[in-house]
């Protein structure tokens, strides 16, 4: 079947499995920016903004995307860096950098929905965004740095 969605501000249309993930979809385009860490929905590595919420790529169907708009980190960052992308920089919260987008784009569906989050509330977010690198510190003072960054701008 033929599905299309509009892929970091670009429409692409594109013929899928019916049972394919929007993950293996989005990797067979070229978004290598969406990591598939565990392919279960456990990591968080494959997170995208879906028509305004983060999802796990690998728990939906690409056939449910029809039609949606689908941020990954690399639309996050046109035209310049975010401000979660630069204040992980300055932070130091970049290791490895494998769940950094799934991390980064879970963040900002947090920072869109709760615009002052507490650290706690990021905790939580996180929750389902694994990393085996940082120890979680430098990334929260991140997305917190981020958010009153995006705070200034509101």
């Amino acid at each position: 079947m033929r599905i299309d969605l509009i892929i970091d501000g670009t429409a692409e249309s594109v013929e899928i499995d019916p049972g394919e993930s929007l993950m293996s979809v989005l990797r067979r385009l070229g978004h290598a920016s969406v990591k598939n860490g565990c392919d279960r929905g456990d990591c968080g590595s494959c997170a995208v903004i879906l028509d305004g919420r983060a999802v796990n790529a690998c728990l939906v169907f690409a056939a449910k995307g029809d039609g949606s708009k689908i941020t990954t980190i690399a639309g996050l960052a046109a035209p310049g860096l975010h401000h979660l992308q630069s204040a992980s920089l300055d932070a130091g919260a970049v290791q490895c950098g494998f769940c950094t987008p799934g991390m980064l784009l879970t963040a900002l569906d947090l920072i869109e929905r709760t615009p002052r989050p507490s650290e706690a509330e990021v905790r939580r977010a996180l929750a389902g965004n694994y990393c085996r690198c940082t120890g979680y510190v430098k990334p929260i003072e991140a997305i917190l740095a981020a958010a009153d960054r995006m705070g200034e701008r509101r």
